[in-house]
């Protein structure tokens, strides 16, 4: 397993970074190498996000030093979304086949976590958000068609699109994980515009299903000293509670959302009008 570490920036720090520096923050550039687990432990609300690719073989959750117990789950759950091939994961002798786009909560406490392709040529690519936890709930496969599913927008903002709660309190109960994918329709580039924050909760966002020459520009920071980032197709976002989240791509995409924090409300946000952006 392979695991960076990610600090906390306060807003006064972010308003000097220069793109590069912004990257570094918040961006989390590479999540699927074969055979490999890829994670990133950030300090804003314990969040740790990732992926796993099996290809030559099954591949096991480990534990690390930066996750600081003898077993991953031990004071965690794991939320994971395949968005690869068709894939299995086994948790502690259970066996969960997860077709492209299905989801999976593992409670805490699971000890045994291993991840499979069903074909070699086409790898499972599984998606991984971890956040601390306080109880133990039941683990739950959620395919695409159990989610709930919220229809938005319109096509003269360019935003329409079909927002699939996942692992959701009218879902799933969780200790704070809170994920869903949003997929946009064809011809619509934009995602949560007028745009919000929450201040009980972080968000990381991975962006995926773009060609390899479209790119979305996610918008982040202060609603009056924004800044962006450019990201690529299965890049991921880190998002602080004080900062804004949205995006507009070259083309229409997909991305996964993910919550951590005290608080599981939705529809709990602090919406910031046009005229506030800078």
């Amino acid at each position: 397993m392979k695991i960076s570490v990610r600090h906390a920036s306060h807003p006064d720090a972010v308003r000097n970074f220069d793109s590069e520096t912004l990257r570094d923050h918040f961006l989390v550039p590479a999540l699927f190498e074969a055979d490999e687990t890829v994670l990133t432990y950030s300090h804003i609300d314990r969040f740790v996000v990732g992926g796993t690719m099996p290809v030559a073989g099954p591949v096991k959750l480990e534990s690390s030093k930066e996750i600081g117990s003898p077993n991953f789950l031990d004071r965690r759950e794991l939320g994971v979304v395949n968005v690869g091939g068709a894939g299995r994961v086994t948790v502690d002798g259970a066996v969960f086949e997860l077709a492209p786009r299905d989801a999976l909560y593992v409670a805490m406490g699971s000890k045994d976590i291993v991840f499979e392709s069903l074909d070699r040529r086409e790898p499972a690519k599984f998606y991984l958000n971890s956040t601390p936890a306080h109880a133990r709930f039941e683990t739950m496969k959620i395919s695409i068609g159990q989610a709930k599913a919220v229809h938005l927008g319109d096509p003269a903002q360019s935003n329409e699109r079909t927002i699939y709660q996942m692992i959701h309190p009218d879902v799933v109960r969780t200790a704070q994980l809170v994920l869903g994918m949003t997929v946009l329709k064809p011809n619509n580039m934009w995602n949560t515009m007028p745009c919000h924050t929450h201040d009980r909760r972080c968000e990381v966002y991975f962006y995926f299903d773009l060609p390899a020459d479209a790119r979305v520009v996610h918008l982040m920071g202060e609603p009056e000293q924004t800044r962006h980032i450019v990201v690529a197709n299965e890049q991921a976002v880190i998002s602080p509670p004080w900062s804004i989240h949205s995006g507009v791509g070259t083309r229409n995409y997909t991305f996964i959302w993910a919550m951590g924090g005290d608080n599981q409300d939705f529809t709990d946000m602090d919406f910031v009008s046009m005229d506030r952006l800078r």
